[in-house]
């Protein structure tokens, strides 16, 4: 029943286009009067605040040369302004399947334009009475959505996913530094040792019972603490109690990570050398069996594991990884061995794929991606970027820890800000200081309108995963040479050119020239990305030979098409676009093909 439903709703498209504005400005004269609605509430609520203060800017002054030359500056200075945005990027087309952005929903758009209006700096309640409360909703509904207990999360809206991540590193050394500093303490205050890498990974529950039993207070460990004192005399404190060099913690993510990764290890001073990619399989997931390895291999490097990483929604391919079967290693390792390890999704993109399951399941999810997304809700910590598959304008992240032991990290003091009248404020908590009130109320507006547990929210994202599928199989259906990298899991679709006996390089550069030619074309958006056979080799090898190619190079070029437009549900425009598509992919081909440089590679 359910499965047909969406089959309709997809014919129809008429439940997710009410959401958005569409591509010729359909819903036009709707968005035109709430947005007219919302300044004209925002013009009486000024006007209405302190009637009997005195006019600031009276009407005389509003007619003398001056003020009228600077109002023509700056219409003139909009006009041009509006005139190079026509040049920007069309995101809001079916044509675009470039990036991880598309389409705004209208509630979206609506929530950003009115909070952008009362402008609320979420760093403390005395300048955002009301935005504050909207945030905790939102976060409350996004954790409804990816199975966390609402009542119980703990969270705040970032601007972006990069910044989340950074906030699962800062959260999870707060927490092993606790564990590590009373280790430290009680070995050299009290004589009592614990091995380092169990000290490491004792849990809060030992901590606090360590606690008690040697009558410790949390203020005598601050001179033990990397964080509260030097992290370096830290070091040099546990190498001499271990008799071997202390190296610090790892991080353990799949070779499919995202960027940010790398740039938290540097940023939060771990170096480099801590960042453990883990291997993917033939389908570029996280291979659980590497993971373990991987952790077997740090303990015997006494290297505590800061935190192991999930990814749901590949940047590259959209895939999940297998998020189930890495939470069932790490309760086995606690439940045997005393392991507790930080466990953090990084589902800036597929978290929001966690709504189908609201509905029942998917049709076009595996079982596997779908036991993944369930498991979302086991972690400690979460990210999501509301600006991806959430349809609401840059920028906007979320962080979602379980609960307030999970969310607790490093506080700070500003008497200016420190209001016990005023309730906890974000401020000391958040990486960010400043911020913006936009996000939290953008989604806010679309959880209260369209719902990331309803049908309607379901369907679209259902919607996506079917274009890709429908593109998927066109393609096959057409090009011989044209070679998928296999599987097409969510709504991204990834394919190389290639042929039997043909070499990686000659693949590779043919790949390139195609996207070139769509780079300078106006009628179609797509990316370009390349996996390495450092982390991603088993994957590459299997796209290689399922097509009798030759590997000689260290890459895999892609082209790398998203579809995350909603319009790409209805069928008469998915299938006159796909047809354009596949026109002028095959003349892209021919002309890659018939290329001076290329000339040698065809």
């Amino acid at each position: 029943m359910r499965l047909s439903r969406l089959h309709s709703c997809f014919k129809s498209g008429l439940d997710m286009s009410a959401y958005f504005l569409g591509p010729k400005s359909e819903n036009e004269a709707w968005l035109r009067s709430e947005i007219q609605a919302t300044l004209d509430h925002w013009f009486a609520w000024r006007k209405s605040l302190f009637p009997d203060d005195p006019e600031a800017i009276p009407y005389e002054e509003r007619l003398q040369p001056a003020y009228l030359e600077a109002r023509e500056r700056m219409s003139h200075a909009l006009t041009k302004l509006n005139e190079q945005l026509k040049d920007e990027t069309a995101k809001f087309s079916p044509r675009y399947i470039g990036h991880m952005v598309s389409e705004l929903s209208l509630p979206g758009i609506l929530g950003h334009f009115a909070a952008l209006l009362h402008n609320p700096n979420n760093t403390s309640k005395e300048v955002s009475k009301v935005s504050t409360v909207i945030e905790r909703q939102a976060i409350e509904m996004l954790a409804e959505m990816v199975g966390y207990d609402a009542s119980a999360v703990a969270g705040h809206f970032t601007c972006g996913g990069t910044i989340a991540n950074f906030e699962a590193i800062w959260r999870a050394r707060f927490r092993m530094d606790h564990w590590l500093a009373l280790a430290l303490y009680l070995a050299e205050a009290r004589g009592v040792r614990l091995r380092l890498f169990d000290a490491a990974h004792m849990g809060w529950t030992r901590y606090w019972a360590l606690l008690e039993e040697h009558k410790v207070t949390e203020d005598s460990l601050r001179p033990y603490s990397g964080m509260a004192s030097n992290p370096f005399e830290m070091a040099d404190r546990i190498s001499a109690l271990n008799g071997t060099p202390y190296r610090g913690p790892v991080i353990l993510v799949p070779g499919s990570k995202h960027f940010s990764w790398q740039k938290g290890t540097n940023i939060f001073g771990l170096g480099e050398n801590s960042f453990w990619p883990v291997e993917t399989d033939e389908a570029g997931h996280l291979d659980p069996g590497d993971l373990k390895t991987k952790i077997d291999l740090a303990e015997a490097q006494c290297r505590p594991v800061l935190m192991v990483v999930s990814v749901a929604g590949t940047t590259e391919a959209g895939e999940i990884d297998p998020i189930h079967k890495v939470t069932a290693l790490l309760e086995t390792l606690c439940t045997e061995r005393g392991r507790h390890i930080w466990h953090h999704v990084d589902a800036a993109y597929g978290g929001f794929m966690c709504a189908v399951l609201h509905q029942g399941g998917s049709k076009w999810l595996s079982p596997e991606s779908t036991k993944a997304l369930r498991a979302i809700s086991q972690a400690d910590s979460i990210t999501l970027d509301p600006h991806k598959l959430g349809y609401v304008p840059y920028a906007c992240g979320a962080f979602l820890a379980r609960d307030d032991e999970a969310y607790a990290v490093s506080s700070f003091k500003a008497p200016y800000l420190d209001r016990p009248d005023l309730g906890d404020g974000k401020w000391s908590t958040t990486i960010e200081g400043s911020r913006a009130g936009l996000g939290p109320a953008a989604t806010w507006l679309t959880g209260k309108s369209m719902g990331f547990t309803s049908p309607a929210f379901a369907d679209v994202i259902e919607s996506t995963f079917e274009a890709a599928r429908r593109v998927r199989d066109g393609l096959l259906q057409t090009y011989e040479w044209v070679q998928i990298l296999e599987p097409t899991e969510t709504n991204i679709l990834c394919f190389s050119v290639g042929r039997k006996g043909q070499s990686l390089s000659q693949s590779n550069a043919l790949t390139r020239r195609l996207t070139e030619f769509f780079a300078d074309s106006p009628k179609f958006a797509v990316s370009q990305t390349d996996l390495g056979t450092d982390h991603m080799g088993a994957q590459i090898r299997c796209h290689v030979a399922s097509y009798g190619g030759i590997i000689d190079t260290n890459h895999l070029t892609l082209v790398r098409c998203v579809f995350m437009n909603p319009f790409l549900a209805i069928p008469r425009i998915r299938d006159a676009l796909l047809a354009e598509f596949l026109s002028e992919l095959g003349g892209h081909y021919d002309s890659a093909i018939n290329a001076k440089d290329c000339a040698t590679i065809g």
